[in-house]
């Protein structure tokens, strides 16, 4: 099984396409990439954010992808695997921008029992589906050394003997010429469950998606132990009647993966969202979790960190709130709202504020934070726009002021994704917000 390794909005090309190569453009199979441009077609009716955009390289047709990270599975097996853009840019190489990537979706809700140590020392030597099939494979064996659970199952069938309850109508209808059967309903204890059904189908699953001979040994020997399980019938169902009860806590971290694994999606997407058979993870959302996280373990007590803030609109028209403002970061205390703030997965340049780029911030951006600290600042204190920390962009940016406003002011902070701190410049009315530990830059 053949694949490559490319970076966020890197553009790929059919292998007949003429021309030598250049940075970001790589050169695919034909029929991978008659299948990326269907894709395309199909995304482009979608109302959710396009993972794939049409696009022309060099008088040829070319596909670029987004700012969707993780993989994507072609129908042959080609598996393509977009790592942050931010690996390129420091020229930490494939290894290190998968690490990151791993320790970053950590911090999503989905992945919060994956084993960081584990996947990053894996990380450095296999594509990150692979790092996912490894961790699941490993949960998948902590429950068959503590045990398959079994349970019992109402079932009916026609016995030699008389188990449980006759069920006459049945019996007279089956049985009037078998005087030695018996059509019964009984109980029996078994490991068929919806909960080791998942597994065996998810281990079913991975056979088909692994290229690794190690994984597929091992993914072989579990099966032979879920033997007698059937596979499932209709996986959405079966998760619908899963239920972990007393004691199966060690059976929720596997169900995790096999959700991932038989959805074939990333949480973030929605199902079907996209249409691809792969596990992606939109960068925008990846970043703010990894944010939101560090940043609530840093905050000066009693400050603490609200997500997703819903408590302002943007307008009133007849008796209803429209436009609800949702600013990713509120930092509150007790009695009010105390700092606005908000991610941004996008590179910035700090010595380029001059002429149209301005750093390569969006004026949007800015009209988007004005909305935001006239309604939970009531427009006079601090709103931040944090993004990634590169070579480029390793200071903050002298503050911005909104003019005939009472005294609104906003910062555009770098994250350092190694150090998982916000640098804050020593002059910042809200340094006091934050612990010590975090980063001051005078």
């Amino acid at each position: 099984m053949s694949g490559i390794s490319i970076y966020e909005f890197d553009v790929l090309m059919a292998a007949t396409s003429t021309g030598s190569l250049s940075k970001g453009l790589h050169i695919i199979p034909d029929t991978v990439y008659a299948w990326l441009e269907c894709q395309c077609l199909r995304a482009s009716n979608d109302s959710k954010p396009a993972w794939l955009r049409l696009t022309q390289r060099r008088g040829h047709r070319a596909v670029q992808v987004t700012s969707f990270v993780g993989v994507i599975r072609a129908p042959d097996g080609y598996q393509i695997e977009v790592l942050p853009k931010v690996g390129k840019v420091i020229g930490a190489g494939a290894s290190k921008a998968r690490q990151l990537l791993i320790e970053m979706l950590c911090c999503l809700q989905e992945f919060r029992h994956l084993q960081t140590d584990t996947a990053n020392l894996a990380a450095a030597r296999m594509p990150l589906l692979e790092v996912f099939i490894a961790e699941f494979l490993r949960t998948v064996g902590h429950i068959v050394k503590q045990g398959l659970r079994s349970t019992y199952t109402t079932q009916q069938s026609n016995l030699f003997a008389l188990r449980g309850k006759l069920m006459m109508a049945s019996h007279l209808r089956q049985n009037l010429c078998r005087a030695d059967r018996f059509f019964t309903e009984h109980d029996e204890f078994s490991i068929n469950r919806p909960e080791n059904r998942l597994l065996h189908t998810a281990l079913q699953r991975i056979l088909q998606l692994t290229a690794s001979q190690t994984h597929q040994q091992l993914a072989r020997e579990l099966r032979f132990v879920f033997a007698e399980v059937p596979i499932s019938s209709d996986p959405n169902m079966d998760f619908q009647r899963v239920r972990l009860e007393r004691g199966m806590g060690y059976y929720e971290e596997a169900l995790a993966w096999s959700k991932l694994i038989l959805e074939q999606q990333s949480p973030m997407t929605g199902r079907g969202g996209n249409h691809a058979p792969s596990l992606l993870f939109p960068m925008e959302a990846v970043f703010e979790a990894f944010v939101s996280k560090h940043i609530a373990k840093q905050l000066a007590r009693p400050l603490h960190l609200k997500t997703q803030a819903r408590s302002h609109h943007l307008v009133r028209h007849q008796e209803q709130n429209w436009f609800c403002l949702k600013p990713d970061l509120l930092i509150k205390d007790a009695k009010k709202d105390v700092l606005v703030l908000d991610t941004k997965w996008k590179l910035l340049d700090g010595l380029k504020a001059n002429g149209t780029n301005k750093y390569g911030l969006a004026q949007g951006d800015f009209y988007q934070l004005q909305a935001y600290g006239q309604s939970y600042l009531n427009g006079s204190g601090d709103v931040v726009l944090i993004y990634p920390k590169t070579g480029a962009f390793d200071r903050p940016l002298p503050v911005f002021e909104f003019p005939k406003t009472g005294g609104l002011r906003l910062w555009v902070l770098p994250f350092c994704l190694k150090s998982r701190q916000l640098l804050v410049p020593s002059d910042a009315p809200f340094k006091m917000v934050f612990k010590d530990l975090f980063e001051r830059v005078t």
